[in-house]
């Protein structure tokens, strides 16, 4: 079933650009996928949660069996990148309840999705809030929210592109990948790193910024302070009762069980959102090009294969059905993908290139952007 959404057509290659007139309307595209795919299944919700936080429960009480000594270092590895690997699927529901697309029952919905993330110490309300701010303008420079490349204009593009040079592309690489899959999440929630260009720097998802000179848009206004408060009250509450445990059990004890599935869940979190939005053949377009419909269909699903898509709620393999419609559960995002395959076929991005080739391309290509003066876009 899974396999057969894969089209055999070759992904658009980055020489193909689309005219602005092929592009649908908002409207359109919004209504090549039928409004029963929104409907909610509580029974479907509550079976997916259940799947992902007992495998979770199950891993982590394994951990806390493993003893602390390097004779088994192995085992911890194992175990960290096992129990992250599972744990990344709540991350992926709480994602789903940001959306109001896990359960018909608001204020219960928003319950699942505040304890899931502030266990794994994400903002629940803050981040959904930028979240949805990254759904609103996909792909879009001035206003767009994170993975928003710097033009190679900028200063931050000039470094980039003159450290690619000094390093070399395979080292630039690795230092492309340790950055974003190992630092990338803290700095984008501390700093705002990667953040559209109007909102300015740093912005943080813990604080509302009151002085200094104001971005054109401000990604969290005065009247959100509420609900960014009950974020950090969350993280808070998460981080007292990792502080009662490290004292009862030990600091190394929970730094092993619940620090390495910890940064796995953050590795998995910028491998699908970094490789869903950025390639060399993806066009990123400045305010005078840019439609909703444009950047909606820049977004790319990619083959995790039929595990990783269990585990994960298919997150990565029906992304762009995902930012078509986000008020569409996981469980129908497979139909909608198919429909919306056939509906625009030469529109609609399926890379088949292995996971593991597709991060390498991007962590060494994947720089500052330059203008493409046959379509106006910016490419890699």
């Amino acid at each position: 079933m899974i396999a057969s959404l894969s089209p055999a057509r070759k992904p658009v290659h980055r020489f193909e650009q689309v005219p602005s007139e092929r592009y649908p309307t908002k409207a359109e595209l919004l209504n090549a996928l039928p409004a029963e795919l929104t409907r909610l299944d509580p029974r479907k919700a509550w079976a997916s949660l259940a799947l992902s936080l007992g495998l979770s429960l199950l891993a982590y009480g394994l951990g806390t069996l493993i003893p602390l000594q390097w004779a088994a270092l192995p085992l911890w590895l194992i175990y960290g990148l096992v129990t992250g690997t599972v744990a990344m699927g709540c991350w992926v529901l709480a994602h789903e309840c940001g959306h109001n697309a896990f359960h018909p029952n608001r204020r219960l919905e928003a319950c699942v999705g505040f304890v899931l993330h502030s266990l794994l110490l994400s903002p629940y309300y803050s981040w959904a809030r930028s979240h949805a701010v990254h759904h609103a303008h996909c792909n879009h420079l001035e206003g767009g929210e994170t993975h928003v490349p710097p033009r190679i204009s900028s200063r931050s593009g000039q470094i980039t592109e003159a450290l690619k040079q000094k390093l070399g592309l395979r080292l630039f690489g690795w230092v492309s990948l340790f950055n974003h899959l190992l630092l990338g999440w803290p700095l984008y929630l501390f700093f705002g790193a990667t953040g559209g260009e109007d909102y300015g720097r740093p912005i943080s998802h813990f604080r509302i910024r009151t002085k200094g000179s104001q971005p054109k848009r401000q990604l969290f206004p005065e009247s959100f302070r509420g609900l960014m408060l009950r974020s950090n009250l969350g993280l808070v509450a998460v981080l007292i009762a990792l502080g009662c445990l490290a004292w009862q059990f030990s600091l190394l004890r929970v730094l092993c069980v619940y620090g390495l599935p910890y940064l796995v869940v953050n590795v998995w979190l910028v491998t699908y959102t970094w490789l869903q939005h950025t390639d060399l053949n993806i066009p990123h377009f400045s305010t005078e090009e840019w439609t909703w419909a444009k950047g909606a269909l820049q977004t790319v699903d990619r083959p995790y294969g039929p595990l990783l898509n269990l585990l994960h709620h298919g997150i990565g393999s029906t992304h762009v059905c995902h930012h078509i419609n986000s008020r569409i559960p996981h469980y129908n995002a497979w139909r909608g993908t198919a429909l919306i395959r056939l509906r625009y076929p030469e529109l609609v991005r399926y890379d088949p290139t292995p996971i593991h080739k597709a991060l390498w391309r991007v962590a060494t290509r994947c720089g500052a952007v330059r203008q493409n003066p046959m379509d106006g876009a910016f490419y890699y």
